[in-house]
């Protein structure tokens, strides 16, 4: 339809993107453009495309994302989680495009109290990865004030057989023996509930959101309570020996308050067979 809003992707190949692109490819004209038809660490080439296909809304995805890869490859992380992101929201802003940016809770990594952590709340990044989505969000920011960046948590998708995520691990550990951290406490959602909750958030006034599942839990608490809920022997389930303590959990007032709500993580794979 000539009358449908258009929606920029980046990262469309991607875990998230290509489950955005697909749940919304009947409702709005969705761009998908490659690396090669548009690079974002080219600004240049970034705002070109931008002024060519003038996108009203736009769902930056792309990203170096693996934790590991980007403490390998800082200077390659960089020039895309950082210097890309810039150049997306400064075209975004050049267009007067609604801009989200997808960030993380990696963010709060080294964040030393155990409460659910607020999006005002100072953060203290360990890793580079979560150190260039802080960097990103600020200076994002800056460039543009009405970009919206959501940070996210681990997500799983119970459809995806092939990806080992939480939910695979939660059916491996019903025949095997699995590791599970007392200490690692964080909130674990399903991608579905992103991608649904995408649309509401383009509504979102220009800032920082969590945006996922909460969780009060460590993560073998968690493991153990859905387990016990689903009837099943915990007896592989294992619990991780001299764990670091880790708070990725996340605060979700703030996003409540404008609207949208996540079901709790275990609340959301109580919903899942497997």
């Amino acid at each position: 339809m000539s009358n449908q809003r258009k929606m920029l992707i980046t990262g469309a190949s991607g875990f998230l993107g290509s489950r955005i692109a697909s749940y919304y490819k009947d409702k709005y004209k969705v761009l998908t453009p490659t690396h090669g038809e548009m690079d974002i660490t080219d600004e240049r080439n970034v705002v070109q495309y931008f002024k060519t296909y003038m996108p009203e809304i736009v769902i930056h995805c792309a990203a170096v994302a693996d934790v590991v890869t980007c403490e390998r490859e800082p200077e390659r992380s960089w020039k895309i989680n950082v210097i890309g992101t810039e150049n997306i929201v400064k075209a975004a802003r050049s267009v007067g495009a609604i801009c989200l940016c997808c960030s993380s809770d990696q963010v709060y990594c080294g964040i030393g109290t155990m409460q659910p952590n607020k999006e005002a709340d100072k953060v203290y990044p360990t890793n580079v990865y979560g150190k260039e989505k802080a960097c990103t969000e600020e200076s994002c920011l800056a460039i543009y004030d009405k970009s919206v960046h959501l940070r996210l948590a681990w997500m799983y998708d119970v459809y995806d057989e092939k990806r080992m995520d939480f939910i695979k691990q939660l059916k491996l550990s019903r025949t095997k023996e699995v590791v599970f951290s007392p200490m690692d406490h964080r909130g674990i959602t399903d991608v579905w509930e992103v991608v649904k909750n995408i649309e509401p958030a383009l509504e979102l006034p220009g800032g920082v959101y969590n945006f996922g599942s909460a969780n009060d839990r460590s993560t073998y608490e968690t493991v153990l309570s859905i387990f016990k809920e689903k009837g099943y022997n915990t007896c592989f389930i294992r619990k991780m020996e001299n764990a670091n303590p880790r708070n990725l959990t996340m605060c979700q007032n703030k996003l409540n308050n404008h609207g949208i709500y996540f079901s709790t993580t275990i609340e959301g794979v109580l919903k899942c067979d497997f």
